[in-house]
């Protein structure tokens, strides 16, 4: 089976849009959290993810939509569209993301948001986590996002190898445990504006990370007419 794995898209339609036309022929589409958030178009994003039939999990920022708690750790900007955010989604789109698990099974892999031992909180981005959380995961192979940035985590006889892969970079992962993070849609964080995806085969045993150029600009002005912060419009021009 062929998967399109995606995470963090945060209400980036056009970055959503434009990876969708560039990605490969698949038989299932997984979305590892924070659908929403951020961005200026949480409901045609979700409509989206529904039209292609997406699979996923929640992620805080889907659980700050509905009301929850979440939103309080946030800092002032993320708290801001997180209100906006509120306001303005519709019904349809508050029940698709109440729906979300916290984490789901497919074969043997398990897609959560944050870590295994703590779906929606938190990070995996240290070695140390990482090996906390081959030993939480119920499946031999894990699916990750929450930290924007794109990585792989492989372990072998108790060893664990830490992958910071690149545009283009195809991981095999036969005769290996993997925990995987396929980077940010919506906002990346690790320098490079472009999204990031990446796409499993899991017959092949192989990952396959890629980067997607979109129309920055106009995300940005979107967020600028609605009065979404400065800051998190300005980051996309960054990738960070």
């Amino acid at each position: 089976m062929r998967v399109l794995v995606l995470s963090d898209i945060h209400a980036n339609l056009v970055a959503l849009d434009a990876v969708l036309a560039e990605a490969p022929t698949v038989d299932e589409v997984w979305a590892l959290g924070d659908c929403v958030g951020y961005g200026p178009e949480p409901d045609a994003v979700v409509t989206r993810l529904r039209e292609i039939g997406a699979l996923g999990v929640r992620g805080n920022h889907d659980l700050a939509a509905l009301g929850g708690n979440e939103i309080e750790s946030f800092n002032v900007d993320a708290r801001r569209a997180m209100e906006w955010t509120r306001s303005a989604i519709g019904d349809a789109t508050r029940a698709w993301l109440a729906a979300l698990p916290e984490r789901l099974v497919r074969g043997s892999w398990t897609l959560v948001h944050g870590s295994p031992r703590s779906p929606i909180r938190e990070y995996v981005s240290s070695t140390s986590v990482a090996r906390a959380a081959f030993r939480d995961l119920a499946s031999p192979n894990g699916l990750h996002g929450h930290t924007h940035v794109p990585v792989a985590f492989l372990e072998a006889g108790g060893a664990l190898t830490t992958v910071g892969p690149s545009a283009g970079s195809e991981l095999g992962l036969q005769g290996l445990r993997a925990l995987l993070n396929p980077g940010s849609v919506g906002q990346p964080r690790d320098g490079i504006p472009a999204a990031s995806w990446l796409v499993l085969d899991t017959e092949a045993a192989t990952a396959t990370w890629r980067r997607t150029a979109y129309d920055v600009a106009s995300v940005q002005a979107a967020m600028e007419a609605l009065a979404l912060p400065v800051r998190l419009v300005d980051r996309l021009a960054y990738g960070l």
